[in-house]
């Protein structure tokens, strides 16, 4: 990166914070301590009024009543703003509605000689999901599940919040706290922990017929959360071994923040473990089902009672 084009990100990267260190930029850009310490000297000299702190915990602040130059945008950034549009295309996305006044504030922002280049990489280039027909970048194709926005909006007030799921048996709320919202084989899903239940839950979006803050007069914080799930994690009752043919099985198909641990380097073994709530039927019928799914490929290190017996239970029902 050119010195003029990472001062001018610095600027705009102090300008956005409350305060910041010299280790901070170094470790943000990539640069030695003196090269930090000259680039926030020249810009100082640039006019920007920066107020160092002393101390074992000292730094920088800015005083926000100067004024930056005006936002341009380089070629490069344009392309790369550009093509993140045409690659989130029917993803769908939570604001899509929004991208079509996005994309004409920011084609409005830059020159000609820009806007011909993307109407070319418009042309040229096609991602998945793309209708080769009609690969418009405002194409809005897939709008997400209605629900996702509002589930959004929610958590940005608040992480706790009550869930009311669809399912099979009907209508259920659970208590959670939201631990991630992520996107995975076409589908929006939420990790949350279970208040009552103390345990991690999946949920799909779609599912979702409700959501409203929960309030909760004692909240255990996020970090407490954690180390109860750190503490169930410790109380591992499933230790598998598998081969080669039971890893192909397990990338196939295999639970949420399941993982294996290669055990050689040419990635032909593995060990698995996590704790099985046995107490849990759906959750036990779940994980018998897996096993059986992995194959014959596997050794069985250590494994709750119940999860044997309902397996020589499943395999005396298939036999017969």
């Amino acid at each position: 990166m050119k010195k003029v084009e990472r001062i001018n990100i610095i600027m705009r990267y102090i300008n956005n914070r409350a305060h910041f260190t010299i280790s901070e930029i170094m470790q943000e850009f990539k640069i030695s301590r003196s090269t930090a310490i000259r680039d926030i000297r020249e810009i100082e000299t640039m006019g920007m009024p920066l107020v160092a702190e002393v101390g074992r915990d000292g730094g920088y602040f800015i005083m926000h009543n100067s004024v930056l130059p005006a936002v341009r945008f380089t070629d490069n950034e344009v392309k790369a703003l550009f093509i993140a549009f045409m690659a989130t295309r029917n993803q769908q996305l939570p604001y899509l509605k929004s991208r079509q006044s996005l994309a004409e504030k920011i084609l409005g922002l830059i020159s000609e000689n820009q806007q011909d280049d993307l109407v070319l990489l418009n042309q040229i280039l096609l991602f998945e999901g793309s209708n080769p027909i009609n690969p418009e970048l405002l194409d809005l194709t897939d709008l997400p599940d209605p629900m996702l926005e509002k589930l959004i909006q929610v958590l940005l007030l608040d992480s706790y919040v009550l869930l009311t799921i669809r399912e099979e048996k009907g209508i259920k709320s659970y208590p959670i706290f939201l631990l991630h919202l992520y996107h995975e084989k076409s589908s929006w899903l939420i990790e949350g922990f279970d208040l009552k239940e103390e345990k991690i839950q999946i949920f799909a979006v779609d599912r979702l017929t409700d959501i409203e803050p929960y309030p909760v007069k004692k909240k255990l914080s996020r970090s407490k959360i954690l180390e109860k799930l750190r503490k169930q994690e410790m109380v591992t009752n499933l230790l598998l071994e598998l081969g080669p043919k039971a890893i192909a099985q397990f990338k196939k198909y295999h639970p949420f923040n399941a993982f294996i641990s290669f055990t050689n380097p040419y990635q032909t073994s593995a060990i698995f473990e996590t704790f099985i709530n046995v107490n849990k039927p759906e959750e036990l019928n779940e994980i018998i089902n897996w096993i059986l799914f992995l194959g014959e490929d596997i050794k069985f290190r250590r494994m709750p009672d119940e999860v044997v017996e309902g397996m020589k239970g499943r395999l005396f029902t298939y036999s017969s």
